[in-house]
């Protein structure tokens, strides 16, 4: 079989037909899932196996409208197909319809989700201002081993505060990766997504210990104590 033969008969076999409606369908399939599943919070791992599996799908749909033609008759194998009847019927032209519908369904979801995309984010990047951070407080004793009194203070504090309710309280692990480093205290907020940070020293002079704290806004840096 020579090529042009191969292509008239991809093209007699509806193989472009199945290869264009299974694309159009299966992009509209993806819009819907991805538009549908944050709504009823289902994992993003299920929307890659669906993904996945349109791909995976699509040769062998392809290998099948090689393979079979549809008949009046049923399902047939395309080698037992008599040519001259099935050139004598009618065109079907359903399928068109099928892909305009479905390309302009996919059209619309892809747009509508491009349009709401920002309304989504803008409401993600809201912070509460019941959030806060407790920084590890900077040890201003010569002596070193206060290091672990002043992480065990910052560590009491944001306990204390995580037990209160309705107090969106960052995680030790969060917090304590700035320890140590001179950042704007907006910036930090920022990053941990908190409206609230406190950050304090602690100076321990023998028996006493002389402990300093201040809170800050984060959105504009002012400080509230």
């Amino acid at each position: 079989m020579n090529l042009r033969n191969f292509f008239a008969e991809l093209k007699r076999r509806n193989v472009y037909k199945v290869a264009v409606a299974y694309a159009v369908v299966g992009w509209l399939l993806v819009q819907v899932t991805t538009q549908v599943f944050p709504i009823f919070e289902i994992p993003n791992w299920a929307l890659r196996l669906i993904v996945l599996a349109i791909i995976i799908g699509f040769p062998i749909a392809l290998v099948i409208a090689w393979a079979f033609e549809l008949t009046p008759e049923g399902l047939k194998r395309a080698e037992d197909v008599d040519l001259a009847a099935a050139a004598q019927r009618p065109r079907q032209h359903a399928w068109i319809f099928v892909v305009i519908i479905a390309g302009a369904m996919s059209l619309g979801l892809f747009f509508l989700g491009r349009f709401t995309a920002p309304n989504k984010q803008s409401g993600v990047n809201e912070v509460s201002s019941k959030s806060i951070a407790v920084l590890p407080f900077v040890n201003m004793s010569s002596d070193k081993e206060n290091e672990f009194f002043a992480d065990g203070l910052s560590e009491e504090i944001l306990n204390s505060l995580a037990r209160i309710d309705g107090m969106r309280v960052v995680g030790r692990t969060s917090s304590f990766q700035f320890k140590g480093k001179a950042e704007d205290l907006r910036a930090i907020g920022q990053k941990l997504g908190v409206a609230n940070v406190l950050e304090g020293s602690v100076r321990r002079e023998g028996e006493r210990a002389r402990i300093t704290a201040q809170l800050v806004r984060t959105s504009d840096g002012i400080h509230l104590w």
